[in-house]
């Protein structure tokens, strides 16, 4: 269940780095009234090196998984992956 406060990482490093992977945070309830603005997004907010928020934006909730890897075990090529609780 995506909550505030949660870290995710994306699940394909940036290019320039492969042991780097962009952070987000969620910063607001996911939005879960059917025809409402927004349905089936939530607030984040991008994470610097030094855990400042900036870049907020709504991102899909199907966009956030709670593992590195598929059901059938293979790694996730997209979206971001979650990082703490």
């Amino acid at each position: 269940m995506i909550q505030p406060g949660q870290v995710y990482r994306s699940a394909v490093s940036t290019p320039d780095d492969p042991d780097n992977h962009r952070r987000i945070k969620v910063v607001g309830e996911p939005n879960t009234v059917p025809g409402g603005w927004n349905f089936g997004k939530v607030d984040v907010a991008t994470l610097t090196e030094d855990g400042r928020e900036i870049r907020r934006r709504r991102v899909e909730m199907s966009q956030l998984h709670a593992t590195p890897t598929t059901r059938d075990g293979t790694p996730r090529c997209t979206g971001y992956v979650l990082e703490n609780t």
